[in-house]
């Protein structure tokens, strides 16, 4: 008897309790596949010639409206080009666009959030009220703004939703910053004698950086979708360039006769802006976890 070891059954609190736990540790099956249409959608824009053969911008007109088929997968459009090298191509382009403007709104966001969080009180009221202002346009009618003055294009698309995205970062951040400033461990920096500085770029930063990463994992996806809007619009890349808002643009004309031609990017633009969500979502509640 002594030999004998008894295991709780699998619906007692303790088995349910290490069940939690389990799920809590890792990564859930929609994560898991956010990560794989992620890692997909990468290697689509690092090595394009790696999926799709053929070249994104040759014409075939004898091959023009062709169906979806083994021969073209997402179809052909109207000058024959095949439907499926223009997505995979595109998505480089597409995922360029989002990640640097990601950067530059994380980066102006961070900027005034570092002003308002350590300038004092005057700096804290001045970047809150250009921030208020920013807010009192819509995100999009605002990048639509800056395109209006600096003129259409992909470069001038990137900066305008990098702008536009820059005072939510830059909410969020000083948050971040206030938060870590107000910790026990900063106020014995202080107590020690340590410089502002020094507390700074020592202390405070550092532990304010983690988030940015899940931040920046949230915004790609929003970034491509308001890219690719503005692409639609004929504001950012221009057909017949292989970028999904701007092979939107292009095919709406023929929308009740050719379907592939606008539902194939518009399915990209949807992955990606769901799977790079579901992957931030899990990221972020991961980091919630760890911090408990």
């Amino acid at each position: 008897m002594s030999g004998l070891t008894i295991t709780p059954a699998s619906g007692s609190p303790d088995a349910r309790v290490r069940r939690g736990r389990r799920r809590s540790s890792g990564f859930g099956a929609p994560e898991i596949i956010a990560a794989v249409v992620v890692l997909f959608l990468l290697g689509c824009a690092l090595a394009p010639q790696l999926f799709a053969t053929a070249s994104p911008t040759a014409v075939d007109p004898r091959a023009a409206f062709s169906l979806p088929s083994l021969s073209h997968w997402f179809g052909t459009d109207e000058s024959g080009r095949d439907v499926w090298s223009r997505v995979v191509h595109g998505a480089g382009t597409s995922l360029l666009i989002g990640v640097a403007a990601t950067a530059i709104g994380l980066i102006l966001g961070a900027v005034l959030a570092m002003i308002a969080a350590v300038g004092g009180r005057i700096a804290d009221f001045a970047v809150g009220r250009v921030l208020e202002v920013l807010f009192a346009f819509p995100g999009l009618l605002l990048a639509l703004l800056v395109i209006v003055i600096a003129g259409p294009g992909p470069v001038t698309a990137t900066i305008a939703v990098g702008l536009s995205t820059a005072p939510g970062y830059a909410r969020l951040i000083r948050g971040q910053l206030l938060q870590v400033r107000s910790s026990d461990f900063v106020e014995a920096a202080r107590v020690l004698g340590h410089g502002p500085a020094r507390i700074l770029f020592r202390h405070i930063l550092p532990n304010a950086v983690a988030p940015l990463f899940v931040l920046a994992t949230l915004g790609i996806g929003q970034a491509v979708v308001w890219a690719s809007a503005l692409s639609y619009l004929g504001l950012g890349a221009q057909p017949p360039a292989p970028e999904w808002g701007a092979m939107l643009a292009a095919a709406r004309t023929y929308l009740a006769t050719a379907w592939w031609l606008t539902a194939f990017p518009g399915l990209m633009i949807v992955a990606t802006a769901l799977s790079t969500t579901v992957l931030g979502r899990g990221l972020q509640r991961r980091s919630r976890e760890d911090g408990r």
